[in-house]
């Protein structure tokens, strides 16, 4: 097994996440479960997979999606409130791009994991 963040120099050296007090580790994983419930969707991570590639409007997202406005605006709307996503006005297009990079990050981990040919 692998340890999160080092690798331990000394047999019985805490690394990673244990070697947060556990107050501080309490904190952490309540803010991990927040940032991955928003993820916890099939749309919201497919929307997230279009915008790694770049900013795209609303009408873009509903082609590559398949799927109509209101879906994928109530989506959008969720990761707009957990400050994944921002929006940007253009007369009538509104244009959605990636805001935090912890969701970068978290989508090129899951494109890894289970996209990328031979995963």
């Amino acid at each position: 097994m692998v340890a999160l963040g080092k690798q331990a120099m000394e047999p019985g050296e805490a690394v990673g996440c244990v070697s947060l007090p556990p107050e501080e580790m309490a904190t952490r994983a309540a803010e991990a479960a927040t940032f991955l419930k928003a993820l916890s969707h099939e749309g919201r991570l497919m929307i997230l997979c279009h915008l790694s590639s770049g900013e795209k409007s609303v009408t873009e997202l509903e082609e590559r999606l398949g799927a109509r406005q209101a879906a994928v605006s109530q989506q959008l709307a969720r990761l707009r409130a957990e400050g994944l996503v921002a929006a940007r006005r253009d007369g009538k297009a509104i244009y959605y791009s990636i805001k935090d990079p912890k969701a970068g990050a978290i989508m090129e981990l899951v494109y890894d994991m289970f996209c990328k040919p031979g995963a």
